[in-house]
């Protein structure tokens, strides 16, 4: 009779329900297949749901079970081995659905009696959820597991658990809605029903996505455990698609109606209950890997094309900075794209990685575990933690390595990212994480240059980007916004140049440490073209040398060429050839690359080229303080007004006080209208008190004032002007 449900319990063993009554048990390696156990015979399963493997890699002692619900009203928690543990009465009518949080400390189970029920992991009841007069098809958690999705007729629910907090409905279908997955990764829902049709969203009920009508009721749609890819079942139909809801390939089997997916634990292979009786297996292929002139593909689940072979099932693999990284189930390979036929291979300990990520010097490889810093030699650097450490929901929009750094948005606090030193797996600095006002959903270190100008930019939920410092010295963090409504960013890989697209724009910030040095100029030093072309939502993919690699709503991939100049300018001032700098920008006559000469220069303190460049780009102003620097008699002077210059005031009055200039300290005090600050400091060092009275009076005088400050007029008092 049909299979109904099917799930996981390692990547090798799967467990299959059907009307039959039958729990079957099967290993697509070694193509067995055993009866577990026949259910009574008015046990009809409908849904199962393997309990959770164990949160941060520890194994939970109940691992070994899992809920399956039945058109008797009931729920029943059984073993691995097939005895039924518990049967609990739950609903009236039949139990739809059921789920395990992500923590195993609550299941939820929903029926045709539209009553959504919380319960406990032995089974209690622990609250009624929801009441509706309509039947709930389908239920997910969210990833905190403090939210509920369910489905009511063509609406959605998301119900969050305490009692009072709001929530969130809105209609998702022209049809009944048959099924949802919401995935802990990417924090997006799917849905689908009766309409045909699969939809994608984000978790505050926006589309993202929305499918042509199939021929069928769509009947199955599952998330793979990553986030990147998802399955949709129909009537004789099985889809592979991306997170943006764009196919990937399109397979017909005669399945009849497939009625549920499950995904194995590495997301290589998944697994449909048919409405025929069989279980259909299908494995991830032809995934591509492309950096500068190489390409490969996975052509078998063991063989890439350029016929590397390998020993177990490819699970994950990366391609960039001249090295190849795939992780096996077992073990790890390291090819250099100059030699492919020696591969450094090592070991892994927990087995399923869920992400890797490449740097020019190191690679970072994350598993169930945590996370482990890999030496291209194959030596374990550095395994770096925080408290609360979740490995099973980092992404590469949420992780981000460069030569010397190592940056992690929590998902416990999202307004903070954990930032480590690669080589020593330690908090850099004082230990604090870097905090924002507002949650972070993207995160990106800059991968050239000084460490100790690391810099690192973030999307928040607004869609705000902002730079700051990576290395913060014990001075207030400077976060600076640099850009609106941005969707994807991407650092460049040989210099730092960055590229986002923003609102309706594709934006390059050739030099955006510019915000640090001289703020008006950042427009100035951007690159801007209109990203229509490249329809809505579009990801960057990647940045490599002067090329932007885009992927398209649809799927398809452009390319994008991009000014070579910017990069080479960076490498002249890398290298402190201020002289080909100059040349360069004197060759190709463009007012942008000026402007980051310009602000390169005020960075590194050479102002004669900074003059030059101010004075290129038109701004005058500037070009006449530059030369009033360059008058000054002392080098702490010159120093403290190229701080004011960039506008940090607080450094640059430190830093007079330090050298002993009180006096130029109060002036620029002075300069800057800072009448309080000006007179605390002549008092404080007993000097200059009748200076900065002259000067209030008259600057009052200027303005017609009269003096109302009470402080000044207690001091005028005992000094004559």
């Amino acid at each position: 009779d049909l299979v109904s449900c099917v799930g996981w319990t390692t990547a090798d063993e799967l467990y299959s329900c059907s009307d039959d009554h039958q729990i079957m048990k099967w290993n697509p390696v070694t193509s067995e297949t055993t009866r577990v156990v026949k259910l009574p015979d008015d046990v009809y399963p409908i849904d199962l749901h393997w309990f959770p493997r164990g949160v941060g890699g520890k194994k939970q002692s109940q691992a070994e079970s899992f809920v399956l619900t039945s058109s008797d009203g009931k729920f029943h928690l059984i073993s691995k081995l097939g005895r039924v543990e518990k049967s609990v009465e739950a609903h009236c009518g039949a139990v739809l659905a059921g789920r395990w949080n992500y923590e195993g400390t609550a299941l939820v189970t929903v029926g045709e009696d539209g009553q959504v029920k919380i319960w406990s992991k032995t089974g209690m009841l622990r609250s009624t959820l929801a009441q509706q007069g309509t039947p709930v098809y389908s239920v997910s958690w969210a990833p905190d597991s403090d939210k509920v999705l369910y489905t009511s007729g063509q609406q959605l629910i998301i119900k969050p658990l305490q009692p009072n907090a709001r929530v969130l409905q809105w209609k998702a279908h022209d049809g009944l809605i048959l099924k949802t997955d919401w995935n802990l990764v990417n924090d997006l829902i799917l849905s689908a029903g009766e309409d045909c049709r699969y939809k994608v969203w984000d978790s505050f009920g926006r589309a993202l996505y929305s499918s042509q009508p199939h021929e069928c009721p769509i009947t199955a749609l599952a998330w793979a455990l990553d986030g990147e890819l998802f399955a949709v079942g129909s009537f004789n139909t099985l889809r592979l698609c991306d997170k943006t809801g764009w196919s990937y390939a399109l397979e017909k089997p005669s399945t009849g109606s497939i009625f549920a997916i499950s995904w194995s634990i590495d997301g290589t292979q998944l697994a449909g209950a048919c409405g025929n009786g069989q279980v259909i297996f299908a494995h991830v292929v032809e995934q591509h890997w492309e950096w500068k002139n190489f390409q490969i593909t996975l052509i078998k689940r063991r063989t890439m094309k350029d016929l590397l072979e390998f020993r177990d099932r490819v699970i994950k693999a990366s391609l960039s900075y001249g090295y190849l990284v795939v992780a096996t189930s077992l073990q790890c390979y390291v090819f250099s794209t100059r030699n492919w036929n020696t591969p450094l291979i090592f070991d892994l300990k927990e087995g399923t990685v869920s992400l890797i990520l490449q740097a020019e010097r190191h690679f970072l490889l994350v598993d169930g575990g945590g996370l482990y810093l890999y030496s291209y030699e194959g030596r374990l650097i550095s395994s770096p933690k925080y408290p609360g450490m979740r490995t099973d929901i980092l992404n590469a929009l949420t992780v981000s390595l460069s030569n010397d750094t190592l940056a992690v948005k929590d998902k416990a606090d999202e307004k903070v990212i954990y930032i480590f030193e690669a080589l020593s797996g330690k908090p850099l600095g004082d230990g604090k994480p870097l905090t924002h006002k507002t949650e972070i959903v993207e995160i990106a270190l800059d991968q050239k240059g000084l460490t100790s100008e690391r810099k690192i930019a973030f999307i928040d939920k607004n869609r705000d980007l902002f730079i700051t410092s990576v290395k913060r010295f014990g001075k207030e963090q400077k976060i600076v916004k640099i850009g609106t409504m941005v969707q994807s960013l991407a650092w460049n890989d040989a210099s730092n140049i960055l590229c986002g697209i923003q609102d309706s724009k594709f934006t390059v910030w050739y030099y955006p440490n510019t915000v640090y040095v001289d703020k008006d100029l950042l427009p100035k030093t951007l690159y801007e073209k209109d990203a229509s072309e490249f329809s809505k939502n579009p990801q960057i993919v990647s940045f490599v040398g002067n090329q932007v690699t885009m992927r398209r709503a649809d799927g398809s991939l452009v390319h994008l060429h991009i000014s070579p100049y910017p990069a080479l300018l960076h490498g002249h001032v890398s290298t402190s050839s201020w002289q080909d700098g100059l040349r360069l920008c004197r060759f190709v006559k463009d007012q942008t690359l000026w402007a980051c000469l310009a602000a390169m220069a005020v960075a590194n303190k050479d102002m004669s080229t900074a003059e030059i460049a101010y004075a290129a780009i038109g701004e005058i102003d500037k070009v006449q303080y530059i030369n009033s620097i360059k008058d000054l008699p002392s080098k702490e002077s010159r120093l403290a007004h190229m701080l004011l210059f960039s506008g940090n005031t607080q450094e640059a009055e430190t830093l007079l006080l330090q050298s002993g200039l009180v006096y130029q300290a109060i002036q620029i005090n002075i300069n800057l209208y800072n009448w309080e600050r000006a007179l605390d400091l002549a008092v404080k060092h007993r000097t200059h008190v009748d200076t900065v009275l002259a000067y209030r009076q008259k600057f009052l005088e200027d303005f017609g004032k009269k003096e109302t400050n009470q402080r000044f007029l207690q001091y005028a008092e005992g000094v004559s002007v």
